[in-house]
């Protein structure tokens, strides 16, 4: 179901749950994402596997569905042979798939369109340090195409994401202007500190008096570390805090797979709300299950 209200109205009253991990749930439907594209390549070899990824969260209880575009970008596709204008299509086709997984629902489910960060296309595990040697001018010239060929899609909001660098925020947050959807913006963090070691008050205050900005948060770390970001965040800048933490394993980018015991405990919902935050969900190795849990959560809260 589409929503009649705004994100930002919905988040005044209550709280959403996001998604999890749309690349754990590709590969449990059977999806090979060894590709440098990781889920973005199935936008044009199998759309229809990112709709059934996108609906099996929605059937979970997720009220907002980020979309496959994290790592979509003109560059990247170029390697692939695929000119600019396909390009295009195939981001705003992030937003339609999403979209189209949420016709069933029994209840509003909004669409953010994922924005990842400059690492992402890079397909290095960059986007885990940041610190790329670009200045802000030309990061934010890197994202500001494929920010307008996804607003055009009207999204309901703009997800900056996994930023590892308040220096990316800020070109990020520039690149948004004036596109005409709101967003969130949410750092990639390690303890205190973002990714590329900024203090994270510091990052968060980038966000503070920007009415673009409807709510500022941490995804893709440890689930430990989120509810300490959550109560910076809102300090910092008053906003609606995001937060979905991985599974709490680790990327290890060099032999291409995951380190560690999964540390996502559904459990830990009630802290991060009484923390400040009013969307919550999963990363990466978080499933359907998972996100139920959260959603169990919310609903019985107090």
């Amino acid at each position: 179901m589409k929503p009649t209200r705004t994100l930002a109205a919905a988040l005044a009253d209550e709280t959403l749950v996001l998604d999890g991990g749309l690349s754990n749930q590709l590969e449990a439907q059977g999806c090979d994402l060894s590709d440098a594209l990781w889920s973005a390549r199935l936008l044009a070899d199998a759309p229809e596997q990112i709709e059934a990824a996108h609906a099996a969260y929605v059937r979970a209880g997720a009220r907002v569905l980020i979309t496959s575009s994290y790592q979509a970008t003109y560059e990247g596709f170029a390697r692939r042979n695929v000119g600019r204008d396909e390009a295009s299509e195939l981001l705003r086709r992030s937003v339609a798939l999403a979209r189209a997984a949420a016709q069933g629902a029994e209840h509003p489910v909004w669409v953010a369109a994922s924005v990842g960060p400059y690492g992402a296309m890079l397909a290095d595990g960059s986007e885990y340090r940041g610190r790329y040697g670009l200045s802000v001018g030309e990061l934010e010239r890197f994202h500001r195409p494929r920010i307008e060929a996804l607003a055009q899609a009207g999204p309901d909001v703009l997800a900056l994401e996994t930023v590892p660098d308040a220096d990316e925020a800020e070109a990020l947050l520039r690149a948004a202007e004036g596109c005409g959807v709101p967003v969130w913006l949410t750092y990639s963090i390690a303890g205190d500190r973002t990714r590329a070691g900024q203090p994270l008050g510091e990052a968060f205050a980038l966000a503070a008096g920007n009415d673009q900005v409807v709510a500022v948060g941490v995804n893709c770390c440890e689930p430990g570390d989120v509810e300490r970001a959550v109560r910076s965040a809102a300090r910092e800048t008053g906003k609606p805090v995001v937060a979905y933490p991985n599974s709490g394993e680790r990327w290890d980018a060099a032999g291409r797979g995951w380190r560690g015991d999964g540390t996502f405990d559904p459990g830990r919902v009630r802290s991060w709300q009484d923390a400040g935050a009013r969307l919550v969900g999963g990363c990466c190795r978080v499933g359907p299950q998972q996100i139920a849990g959260l959603a169990a959560g919310v609903g019985t809260r107090d």
